[in-house]
């Protein structure tokens, strides 16, 4: 992992789209509103919010939005390029496990994911967050 640094400015930019996204998150029951921003191969941006519900189990993350409304809106052919998440909470936001799963169908093995840390921001290539998806053909 490492600091986005000012050779990234298209991942920072992402990350503040991202963070701009976290405003309209609907977080009533845990106040945790996040945001995440995807680029994608096309070079199209596409965002996504949390919107939980009082049973917890259906509530759906950033990333799982921004990967629906990215597949509704340009076809599930859709390759991610560079992905950003951010809160508005202050609290460090990796992609959780269901998450990198679902970015898994689509995502490039290097891409870049950014995320909120408490002491600032880290990327990682996305198939280190996630070395061993589980996987029913071949890619």
């Amino acid at each position: 992992m490492h600091h986005p640094s000012s050779t990234e400015p298209e991942l920072l930019s992402l990350l503040d789209l991202a963070s701009q996204t976290a405003l309209h998150a609907y977080a009533p029951y845990s106040g945790f509103r996040v945001g995440a921003a995807l680029r994608l191969t096309s070079g199209e941006i596409v965002t996504g919010t949390n919107v939980e519900n009082a049973s917890y189990g259906l509530t759906i993350c950033a990333e799982r939005s921004a990967v629906s409304r990215a597949v509704s809106d340009f076809g599930p052919e859709i390759r991610i390029a560079a992905v950003a998440i951010a809160n508005l909470n202050g609290a460090s936001s990796p992609p959780c496990g269901a998450c990198l799963q679902v970015l898994f169908e689509f995502i490039l093995p290097d891409a870049p994911v950014v995320f909120s840390v408490k002491d600032g921001k880290r990327v990682v290539a996305f198939h280190e967050l996630l070395p061993l998806a589980f996987e029913m053909k071949a890619k």
